[in-house]
């Protein structure tokens, strides 16, 4: 569910129409409902109701300054990648303690970051990451609590680009090596172990691949308490999918996906950890763009939009589906016919959608994306020296920028001519 509906024709982001954003800000635009992120986080804290429990949300998915703060005010920790998204969740107002570190690169730099500044725990993905992290503990004096993610291989059958928990993924610590990794973690005078850390992929629409790693993630639990490792916290991930298409395959539910939870792991008495981040903010969002020409070619009709790939990346990058509908809603009866909808950048890459069936459609008129809340403006660029385009909050009938759009001298401004020229 979202708050996008059309009101008397015109599609509005709760109370507010967009067109009425879309001439104050111009476009394109992202713009996010305020009702809609509270509700998705909210039906996870549903899903876990009676389990110890802390919702870390991922930040990577949506980072933008308003939304954390949301996420914060609701009671969510959140999951980190880098020292820039640790600095975002802490100016949010995040606690520390609410704050862990997942991502395979971390440096020693934003370890000493995170260690000074307060964190709730380390997600290790690796052996040398765990080295370096114990002598950045020990050289700061301090105690780093830590989970070591292990690669349980199972496969979540989603895109390849978003599987993270297959053998040949680069992700955690094989299962067969975690007790001797967890034995060298207990050796360190900087480390203090917590529990366990896994996480299999992004967009899931089967929970059976959860199943399977959880309960690889009980026996493993079961063992590390045997061997004396004092696991208290499980961190179980992200990933759940979300209908990107409006048709009948609609994902697994908040609710189902705590059952496998209850069922796998709820016996272990562990403060389980969830890391949703495209589920709560996906939805949550639209992308608005305006038509600038609709082109007739030699074997078929072409809409091209002002907005691009560098604008949003997943349909170049994933051969992602965005339902894609016009603002002002189209007259009963109107039969759609299929049109290429592509963007102004010079690649043929730059293609949204090809042959979708669309009512018919002239320059400016606006049209939504749907489901670009997550992974839309945080994977945006400046290429072809194109903006990044504005970001919206919209809250009952009210709507505010949360990120304005820079100018052509905001973009130059930052390049630096050497003296010598």
């Amino acid at each position: 569910m979202d708050h996008f509906i059309y009101k008397t024709g015109v599609l509005h982001a709760e109370d507010v129409a967009i067109p009425e954003i879309a001439a104050a800000v111009g476009s394109p635009f992202y713009v996010y409902s305020t009702a809609t992120l509270q509700r998705h986080y909210q039906v996870f804290e549903d899903a876990l109701k009676g389990m110890d429990h802390l919702i870390c949300y991922a930040m990577k998915a949506n980072s933008n300054q308003a939304v954390l703060k949301i996420m914060a005010d609701m009671g969510a920790g959140m999951d980190v990648v880098s020292g820039g998204e640790y600095a975002r969740a802490i100016a949010a107002g995040v606690s520390p303690d609410k704050i862990v570190f997942s991502g395979v690169g971390k440096t020693a730099g934003e370890m000493e970051m995170a260690l000074q500044g307060g964190i709730r725990q380390f997600n290790v993905e690796s052996e040398p990451e765990l080295l370096v992290l114990g002598a950045v503990a020990t050289r700061m004096g301090k105690l780093a609590n830590i989970t070591l993610r292990v690669n349980p291989d199972v496969d979540a059958k989603t895109h390849a680009k978003i599987a993270t928990g297959k053998s040949d993924n680069k992700f955690g610590i094989p299962m067969v090596k975690a007790r001797e990794a967890y034995a060298q973690a207990a050796s360190l005078s900087g480390i203090k172990v917590v529990g366990i850390d896994v996480h299999i992929g992004s967009q899931l629409t089967d929970l059976a691949p959860y199943e399977a790693a959880f309960t690889k993630v009980a026996e493993l639990t079961e063992q590390l308490r045997g061997d004396g490792h004092n696991i208290t916290r499980l961190d179980l991930g992200g990933g759940l999918g979300i209908p990107y298409q409006r048709d009948n395959s609609a994902p697994p539910l908040p609710i189902e996906y705590g059952e496998v939870i209850r069922r796998t792991v709820g016996h272990l008495g562990c403060e389980i950890e969830i890391e949703p981040g495209r589920l709560i903010a996906g939805n949550a969002g639209l992308m608005v763009s305006s038509v600038i020409y609709v082109k007739q070619g030699a074997e078929r009709k072409f809409l091209i939009i002002d907005a691009a790939m560098n604008d949003l990346i997943r349909p170049a990058m994933y051969e992602a589906y965005h339902d894609i509908i016009p603002v002002i809603e189209p007259a009963a009866g109107i039969e759609p016919q299929p049109i290429d909808i592509v963007g102004p950048v010079c690649e043929s890459g730059d293609t949204f959608a090809t042959q979708r069936l669309m009512p018919e459609l002239k320059s400016d008129d606006l049209v939504a994306f749907r489901s670009a809340g997550a992974y839309g403006a945080v994977m945006a660029s400046e290429y072809n020296s194109r903006p990044l385009i504005p970001e919206v909050l919209v809250s009952g009938d009210q709507f505010a920028v949360v990120r304005p759009r820079p100018t052509y001298a905001d973009m130059i401004s930052r390049d630096i001519t050497p003296p010598w020229m």
